[in-house]
């Protein structure tokens, strides 16, 4: 049996844990979303899709740099990574042992945040996205609610971090406004979703990091090279280059063994000098 939440769409299921209508792996509802939770001054913060990582003339309608990687994986090849890097697909909340908390950089790389409501997995991708993109954050406007949640998440360890966004109505309310747009019928909060939304980002030790709530943590995929075309464009920024997708992405393709159930979306921004008013 379930429980409908204030909000409509929203309820909790029979082991009493929160769930919403997931989002729509669309670019358009992440970029509407973000702009929702940072305010005004993101609007030149937009998620466009990746059609191919190895054709020259797809990638190039991708703006560049990428600041962050969105991947929507189906089971089959997020359980194989796992299994590959030693690690289950999921752990629960007693079994979770990591700790660490953003009180320094050498401490804690990058901000992740444990999922705890269900089917908030685009949500999650979308917020691992932003918070650790320097470029994305200092859009922000002073005081949006992404602005708010971030500053508030950033000391706390990962129980308390994940209770801040679980109580959040205000979060709540603004991922079902997402979760109703798409080209697609939204979808019931009970329905089943087996798709895992993973992000990857440039950590601030320069490495390539994998972040998804169900895991053990954040994952460190290694190091970045500071300039791997040798062009001197500050390559280690770019999610995009074939040594972060190598890294990260790549080897969930490399697992999908013919799965064509993917997607991939960019978080990129528009030069300062282009935002407009």
């Amino acid at each position: 049996m379930t429980r409908a939440m204030p909000v409509t769409g929203v309820c909790v299921d029979s082991s009493g844990q929160k769930t919403v209508v997931p989002l729509e792996n669309n670019p358009d509802v992440f970029t509407a979303l973000l702009h929702d939770l940072g305010g005004p001054t993101t609007k030149s913060l937009r998620f466009h899709d990746v059609y191919s990582v190895d054709d020259a003339a797809l990638l190039a309608l991708v703006p560049r740099p990428v600041l962050a990687l969105v991947l929507i994986s189906p089971p089959g090849p997020f359980h194989v990574v796992r299994a590959a890097d030693g690690r289950p697909p999921s752990v629960s909340e007693a079994a979770l042992t990591y700790g660490k908390t953003g009180s320094s950089s050498s401490d804690e790389p990058v901000l992740w945040f444990r999922q705890t409501i269900g089917h908030a997995c685009g949500l999650m991708a979308l917020i691992h996205a932003a918070a650790n993109s320097p470029t994305a954050c200092d859009r922000l406007q002073s005081g949006s609610l992404l602005d708010r949640l971030l500053r508030q998440a950033a000391p706390l360890a990962p129980a308390a971090r994940a209770a801040l966004l679980y109580d959040s109505a205000e979060l709540e309310e603004t991922h079902m406004r997402a979760a109703v747009r798409g080209d697609s019928a939204a979808p019931l909060a009970t329905d089943p979703c087996e798709l895992h939304f993973v992000a990857f980002v440039r950590g601030r030790d320069d490495h390539l990091w994998e972040l998804e709530g169900s895991s053990d943590g954040p994952i460190d995929r290694g190091p970045l090279p500071e300039d791997a075309t040798g062009n001197g464009d500050g390559t280690r920024n770019d999610m995009l280059t074939k040594e972060a997708l190598a890294l990260g992405v790549g080897r969930f393709l490399a697992a999908a063994e013919g799965d064509v159930a993917f997607s991939i979306i960019a978080l990129t921004s528009a030069p300062e000098d282009a935002r407009g008013g």
